[in-house]
């Protein structure tokens, strides 16, 4: 046995609440999810792409891009650029949109040069209930995000953040456990390799989880 399929959209029997986002994400250009990162709503889980990742338009170009083994508690919020206003002149008024004339000689670089390009999520990340993911941010290997923080920087591997804006409370491992664990890489590994060694890689003896490498 191996485990589910990351293609199941509803891995768990008799809960329909969670599903895995790779599947969902099939067909979107601007989204790259690796296997069995979830999502846990009770209400439509399956419009994640929809309701929980927001301003995220083709012509936009920017990226979200989220790594394997994460789990997002219900409400999560990702923010993509197109929520941006330009903010270089005295009103923040997106006057362009409406058209109607409002839209003539509109400098599109002033509203570029908001954009803080993609969003990366990294490899067994925990997001809390509702808690925002501002544009541009990239969440390293490892880290937790506690529920209704406001993630406006890059938050580093393995790091525990909170509040508004999001602060590190602390680091989950020292630096050279960190640095030994992101060599390790585990959710690289081969499904076989991985579902072999699964006590190690839950564990907390690194030594088990190297000589598993």
């Amino acid at each position: 046995m191996t485990g589910p399929s990351p293609q199941t959209l509803h891995p768990m029997k008799g809960q329909g609440r969670i599903v895995f986002l790779q599947p969902l994400a099939e067909g979107r250009a601007n989204v790259t999810v690796g296997p069995y990162t979830y999502y846990d709503d009770p209400d439509q889980p399956e419009r994640f792409f929809d309701r929980n990742v927001l301003h995220h338009f083709d012509f936009v170009g920017d990226h979200l891009r989220i790594g394997p083994f994460c789990a997002f508690a219900t409400g999560v919020r990702i923010v993509m650029n197109g929520a941006n206003h330009a903010m270089t002149g005295f009103s923040t008024f997106p006057f362009n949109i409406f058209g109607h004339g409002w839209d003539a000689e509109f400098d599109p670089a002033t509203w570029a040069a908001e954009n803080r390009g993609d969003t990366t999520i990294g490899p067994d990340v925990w997001i809390g209930s509702e808690a925002w993911i501002l544009p541009g941010v990239t969440i390293g290997a490892g880290a937790i995000i506690a529920a209704k923080s406001v993630v406006t920087r890059d938050v580093a591997p393995y790091a525990v953040v909170a509040g508004n804006p999001a602060r590190e409370v602390r680091r989950r491992f020292d630096e050279a456990t960190i640095a030994r664990l992101l060599d390790l890489a585990w959710w690289d590994w081969p499904l076989d390799k991985l579902t072999r060694n699964l006590n190690a890689i839950r564990g907390a003896d690194l030594a088990t989880l190297e000589a598993a490498r």
